[in-house]
């Protein structure tokens, strides 16, 4: 079981005092689930050193990876390269393939290829560090500021909904000078917010979708997923805001919801199991906002949830991941 971590640990590090922490409470679930399967399990946690894990798979040759990497060296955009050294050394491993990891990672080329394949994304723009910033005039206000190669909503928070030049240049400075990371900016689309959940190589399926309700934010406030929205219990109890399992959709919305998402994980060539984020305006277009490769696994997050929704337990989902990795073997 491979993970990342924000401290260097040796091989043979025993994380049972670690795994206390709340902040690697999947890691503890993923652990559990693994050890009540009936699994033999090396743990090996990985912060700015890769001569471990070259060390651990040389020594210790494992059947799989259970791979929950998502960050390296504090730059979430290298858990390709992890997924890629997997790949050179030919081992198996659950998620994503480094090819689907720099895609998703990457927002502007998810969006292109998305775009090529005629499923409707927001207009975005992308503005590179040390280059000239000025607003686009194909796009309209309002519009979201975010960093492109960021995941798990970093980056986002209510001042990155822009609505003038002032603001606009305003965030997009502070994400290349403060987050030193270059900005993607695309239209705001206003509607409902939804969670789609998927597993699988050749054959897909498609879990029960979860929506965020954004409970008691003001009408005249942007419904945003920011950072805050998703990960600060405070914040989310103030507003009221939860995730639920989607109720009340108009007739059809749901079928054409999960057939947009099949087209987007067969166009980015996505294996295993991914998550969109995705916005439904009132007219009922569709617009994928976000495509997450190797999504949270927690057993409170959406894809545990949606699983559980149609009687698949937690046991049962993990062991299906690892199914699923070693049934793609070295094709990725």
């Amino acid at each position: 079981m491979l993970f990342d971590i924000t401290y260097f640990t040796p091989r043979g590090y025993d994380f049972t005092e670690d795994f206390k922490d709340p902040n690697l409470r999947v890691y503890r679930e993923i652990y559990d689930t693994l050890k009540k399967i009936g699994h033999e399990i090396s743990l090996l946690g990985i912060y700015n050193d890769l001569s471990v894990l070259w060390e651990e798979i040389r020594g210790n040759r494992p059947d799989v990876v259970f791979n929950l990497a998502d960050v390296f060296n504090n730059k979430s955009h290298l858990d390709k390269n992890i997924a890629a050294l997997l790949e050179m050394m030919e081992v198996v491993y659950t998620g994503a393939s480094q090819s689907s990891l720099l895609l998703c990672n990457n927002k502007s080329l998810t969006k292109k290829i998305l775009t090529y394949h005629r499923i409707k994304v927001p207009n975005f723009h992308v503005f590179y560090r040390d280059r000239k910033v000025w607003v686009p005039k194909p796009l309209k206000f309002p519009m979201i500021v975010k960093p492109l190669r960021e995941e798990a909503s970093r980056g986002i928070a209510q001042v990155s909904f822009v609505d003038d030049e002032k603001s606009f240049l305003e965030r997009v400075k502070f994400v290349h000078e403060s987050m030193n990371e270059d900005v993607i900016v695309e239209e705001y689309i206003d509607g409902r917010e939804f969670y789609v959940s998927l597993w699988g190589n050749k054959r897909i399926k498609v879990l029960p979708m979860r929506e965020m309700i954004f409970g008691k934010k003001p009408e005249d406030e942007p419904r945003i997923a920011t950072y805050m929205a998703k990960w600060n219990d405070a914040y989310r109890k103030k507003w009221g805001m939860r995730n639920v399992f989607a109720q009340n959709l108009p007739e059809g919305w749901e079928k054409k919801i999960n057939t947009v998402c099949k087209r987007a994980y067969r166009a980015l060539n996505m294996k295993c199991y991914a998550r969109f984020d995705v916005r439904v305006t009132g007219a009922g277009e569709i617009y994928i906002i976000e495509a997450n490769a190797n999504p949270n696994l927690e057993k409170d997050d959406e894809f545990a949830q949606s699983a559980k929704k149609v009687g698949i337990s937690h046991e049962a989902l993990v062991q299906k991941l690892i199914a699923l990795a070693l049934k793609r073997g070295f094709k990725t």
